[in-house]
């Protein structure tokens, strides 16, 4: 995670190259779009304070930091061979959404949308497991089934991002205001965030062979400055459009997470790289 000092003081060559590509791939033609951009994986960010504890799983307290899975908190039942399990079985992704106690700026979220979003979530999954295990949809003894829950869904506000950008030295305040308000760097207080608990059951038996949670907030001003210049600037340049599109962090953090579970489910599995 980079701090409040790196993501507002870069080298003035570094930014405006940065600064630079960003603009090409916002006037550029939809196909030099998605190659400008990249995966965007690095346009979120995991954020401790809004980790969320909905009842779904069946033990928090087990859940600790795993440096394996990009530090996401997670627990994995020790003794259990993966290898077996070659087919997955996605099971109908649910939401269990409710107000935060005192947070006044919570909205409801329209069911369309959270239909669109589940059924990209779903897709996203797929393309990323299929390569290495068989989609399934039913449980069996070789199936390895995913039950996920979204238990927080806020979308970017657009009219807020507008006005920030407008602001007379509005990228200097923002740049720097996630650390100052306790968010990830580059984030603001009105990015999209997205919520997901998880757990992985063994589809033979129905014992839980692990868990997980993460709470991805969207950061603005996002760049990973240990990268190249071009990996830098797409990460830039795909945070910066994203803050004008609701759900576009959100879609962001699915991608990140099928991502993760096929690479970590591979890696159990002793599949090579």
């Amino acid at each position: 995670m980079l701090k409040a000092r790196k993501a507002i003081n870069l080298a003035p060559s570094r930014l405006a190259t940065i600064l630079i590509a960003g603009s090409i791939a916002i006037l550029s033609g939809c196909q030099n779009y998605n190659t400008v951009m990249g995966s965007g994986t690095s346009v979120t960010a995991t954020d401790r304070a809004r980790l969320t504890k909905s009842g779904f799983l069946s033990d928090y307290n087990r859940l600790k930091p795993n440096p394996a899975a990009d530090g996401v908190e997670c627990w994995r039942e020790g003794g259990i061979d993966l290898k077996p399990f070659n087919k997955v079985m996605i099971s109908n992704i649910m939401v269990s959404i409710s107000p935060p106690a005192g947070d006044d700026s919570y909205t409801p979220v329209d069911p369309t949308d959270l239909k669109i979003l589940t059924d990209y979530f779903n897709d996203s999954l797929k393309r990323a497991l299929m390569p290495q295990m068989q989609v399934v949809s039913a449980p069996a003894r070789d199936v390895v089934v995913i039950r996920i829950v979204l238990t927080d869904l806020v979308p970017t506000s657009i009219l807020r991002s507008t006005a920030g950008t407008l602001t007379p030295y509005g990228f200097v305040a923002e740049a720097g205001a996630g650390v100052a308000t306790g968010r990830p760097a580059g984030s603001t207080p009105y990015m999209g965030e997205t919520g997901m608990e998880i757990q992985f059951v063994d589809g033979g038996s129905g014992k839980v062979l692990g868990e997980c949670r993460d709470t991805q907030i969207g950061r603005k001003y996002a760049s990973d400055l240990n990268s190249n210049t071009v990996g830098a600037a797409q990460t830039w340049a795909s945070g910066y459009v994203n803050s004008f599109q609701s759900w576009s962090y959100a879609k962001n953090a699915f991608d990140k997470w099928s991502a993760l579970i096929a690479r970590r489910l591979g890696e159990l599995r002793g599949l090579p790289n």
